[in-house]
């Protein structure tokens, strides 16, 4: 990467982690799409890889709020989805990673706006747990389901049990992945890459989670994520 481009996928990052880290997603709803448009490599192991990290950052502050009950159901529609997830992705040429990616942050902004309540039941919770496994393996973008389903949990305990479902599912992402072949010592080093933002995001999160938690940034992260992933799927699939 240029220093242009890693001073862009960095700010990306940051602003991904500083949203994430206040109200429990949001890292790669708002870096994906800038860096699949940087630089294929960087999605989707090393943006899990990113996203990993941020989650158990954000986790361990907020261990506490966690609905290990729910948790449970979660896990149990994951794994399966993300086995099958990560060897499609394994599957596809650069161009199809870009354009799945896209289109499920595409996904992701429509889930957020639609804004459905259902009960949080095992059955609702494990066909989350299948659409946050597809789609987070997909694009790293897994959180939005998972989100829906706990939009009307305190703040505590929406960024515990998210922190914790996509910390277990970018792990078990990750190692997926490189079992497919997505992410070797390439995807590695520009993991390492985006971790300084990471955690400038992170820290900066402490002082802004009352105000982002009042959710005024929303639209903005929304309208963004948006326009993101269509000039992807227009770089990419024309």
């Amino acid at each position: 990467m240029s220093p242009v481009e890693l001073a862009l996928a960095s700010l990306s990052v940051c602003v991904g982690a500083l949203i994430q880290g206040s109200v429990g997603f949001g890292l790669n709803v708002v870096a994906a799409p800038v860096l699949v448009l940087i630089d294929t490599t960087l999605v989707p192991g090393p943006a899990l890889f990113a996203a990993l990290v941020l989650t158990l950052l954000v986790g361990g502050r907020n261990r506490a709020g966690i609905d290990r009950k729910g948790f449970g159901w979660l896990i149990a529609g994951r794994v399966p989805a993300t086995i099958g997830a990560a060897f499609f992705v394994a599957s596809l040429p650069e161009a199809g990673v870009a354009i799945a990616l896209a289109a499920a942050v595409l996904v992701a902004v429509a889930l957020s706006l639609a804004g459905w309540r259902f009960p949080r039941t095992p059955t609702t919770l494990v066909t989350v747990g299948v659409l946050s496994g597809v789609m987070g393996t997909i694009s790293s973008v897994g959180g939005p389901p998972v989100a829906m389903a706990y939009q009307d949990a305190r703040g505590a305990q929406l960024r515990g049990t998210l922190s914790a479902i996509l910390a277990f599912g970018a792990t078990f992402s990750c190692i997926l992945l490189a079992v497919a072949g997505r992410f070797g010592l390439e995807e590695i080093r520009a993991s390492l890459v985006l971790l300084p933002g990471v955690v400038v995001g992170f820290i900066a999160s402490r002082w802004t989670a009352h105000a982002l938690d009042r959710g005024f940034v929303r639209p903005a992260v929304l309208a963004f994520s948006a326009v993101s992933a269509i000039a992807a799927i227009v770089r990419y699939a024309i």
